[in-house]
């Protein structure tokens, strides 16, 4: 089953005179691991934008899930993206005034779906942090205290909670070290293979591909 299908797509910044993405065809299975590699200004977050549902292509067929994104409105892809997404970005964007535990369970307070496939959020947001590391005596700290290390793993259990069908992540593993990169990348495998979870994640850094079964070169794939 293919849970995310693009093809013949297009998106143009505002303003500018040519594409910034055409893709002819990308498909990704359930459970897979992808990975997209791409230089600095290529255009991997907007490709994972247009997943997410935060743009619309201008042409072209993108079903996520079996469902054409294009014929939602905003609020629709909005909904979508919160029952069935689970978002990793760059720099994090955790709450600075929720304590990690509250940061973790935030998408099941905009998402009925996933508090519902999480049972009792606050044991399944503490079950996370304890699978990724994070000590309970950490768990009612405000995430301004923790490392970045730390912080990203907030960021990720935050992304799994409620079991999403796909986690998109938005090279996550930036700021971090060697040894930490690669721990990083082994838990979230753990994790996702754990309930099921599709796993699509950019990144320029060519040492994360080799953790990744398939690999992308968004170079190659985009046609503008």
């Amino acid at each position: 089953m293919d849970v995310i299908a693009l093809s013949n797509l297009h998106y143009r910044w505002a303003g500018q005179s040519r594409d910034t993405l055409a893709l002819a065809e990308l498909r990704v299975r359930k459970g897979e691991h992808l990975f997209i590699r791409g230089a600095s200004g290529s255009g991997k977050t907007t490709l994972l934008n247009l997943l997410a549902g935060i743009l619309t292509p201008a042409s072209g067929s993108l079903t996520i899930l079996g469902q054409g994104l294009q014929a939602m409105g905003s609020a629709a892809r909005d909904r979508f993206r919160a029952d069935h997404m689970g978002v990793i970005f760059q720099q994090f964007n955790l709450l600075p005034y929720l304590s990690v535990l509250e940061n973790v369970q935030l998408p099941c307070e905009f998402s009925a779906r996933r508090k519902q496939r999480a049972g009792k959020v606050q044991a399944s947001a503490r079950r996370l942090l304890d699978h990724l590391g994070l000590a309970t005596s950490l768990q009612q700290r405000a995430v301004t205290g923790l490392s970045v290390g730390q912080q990203q793993r907030v960021a990720v259990a935050r992304a799994l909670i409620g079991s999403p069908e796909i986690l998109i992540a938005d090279e996550p593993t930036s700021a971090l070290d060697t040894d930490t990169r690669d721990g990083f990348l082994q838990l979230l495998f753990q994790e996702a293979e754990a309930q099921g979870s599709t796993i699509v994640f950019v990144s320029h850094d060519p040492h994360i591909a080799g953790h990744f079964p398939r690999v992308v070169d968004l170079g190659e794939l985009n046609q503008a």
